[in-house]
């Protein structure tokens, strides 16, 4: 008897099916990437654009036969027509930071990987809705997957099912990852950091830099819980675990060091804050404790503002 297989990860396992309703009347706008923003989103498609294979699916009639395989029948003898796929005027990356520290969640509340994801989930259906092409890229210190760009809708699939698979487990290190994935990326485009950022923000701002010196348009969209702004732990003595390595630990009166804890994460967020403005990077700071949907839409909306 054989096992079942488990079933394949749905959109529904990350965003509501209103709000994945409501991605199509919400415009991501890359600025710098993408001209004329007045006539459109992108460029004419009719102008100077190319295509390249996708995939096959049976042949239906009335479908042009040039586009029949002709080898596909001869080894299957049965009719397949190729599918093209336009290679649009923008390309996204996601770049998904799965080292241990995503993986801190408190009060109930989605873990910053949780949240990661499902806003990954929310901009790769919005993209791809767009008929722009999205990639992804799994980073701790290297880039451990990488999943080039396409733009046809089946790709979805292709991410939600990276996205269940990844886990956060590893220490940080960004910055190497950063500048590997830079030299990669052949064909400028849209690059958008989901990660809480906690890392020496001169060797993260150094990496992203290297996105804008190879012609990418940079967004950093760092995630972090209520609880690591404020430290907010209405205990005595606590102990708070490394969660990148389990062997560092401290056990403290949270109240005792809150304030000093408090001012040094605002100096790291205003860090990353001003270093992206710099650098002409957009920077946007998103807090678990509200719900996905309404802070992305809220972003897409600001963004489209000042676009």
């Amino acid at each position: 008897m054989s096992e079942s297989q488990p079933n394949p990860p749905s959109l529904t396992d990350y965003l509501s099916p209103d709000f994945a309703s409501s991605l199509g009347r919400l415009d991501l706008v890359a600025r710098r990437v993408v001209e004329g923003f007045i006539t459109g989103l992108h460029r004419s498609p009719y102008h100077g654009f190319s295509v390249e294979f996708s995939e096959h699916r049976p042949y239906m009639p009335g479908d042009s036969l040039r586009n029949l395989d002709w080898k596909a029948l001869g080894k299957t003898d049965r009719l397949y027509v190729k599918q093209y796929e336009e290679e649009t005027n923008l390309r996204a990356y996601l770049i998904v930071d799965i080292s241990g520290s995503m993986s801190f969640g408190e009060d109930g509340r989605l873990t910053k990987f949780r949240y990661a994801t499902c806003l990954a989930a929310a901009l790769s259906l919005l993209m791809l809705r767009q008929r722009d092409a999205v990639g992804l890229a799994l980073v701790d210190d290297r880039v451990t997957r990488f999943v080039r760009p396409r733009s046809v809708r089946s790709h979805l699939q292709t991410l939600l099912l990276e996205l269940t698979k990844a886990e956060p487990n590893t220490k940080s290190q960004m910055a190497p990852a950063f500048h590997d994935l830079a030299e990669r990326l052949s064909r400028r485009g849209l690059v958008i950091l989901l990660s809480d950022m906690l890392d020496d923000p001169e060797q993260v701002l150094s990496g992203l830099r290297h996105f804008r010196h190879r012609g990418h348009e940079v967004v950093a969209m760092q995630i972090l819980d209520p609880r690591e702004r404020d430290l907010d732990f209405r205990r005595n003595d606590t102990r708070f675990v490394d969660l990148e390595d389990a062997d560092a630990d401290i056990t403290t009166q949270p109240w005792h060091i809150q304030e000093a804890y408090q001012a040094q994460m605002e100096a790291l967020i205003h860090r990353y804050s001003t270093g992206c403005a710099e650098a002409g990077i957009d920077y946007a700071l998103f807090d678990t404790s509200t719900p996905f949907d309404h802070a992305l839409s809220h972003y897409l909306v600001r963004r489209k503002r000042i676009g």
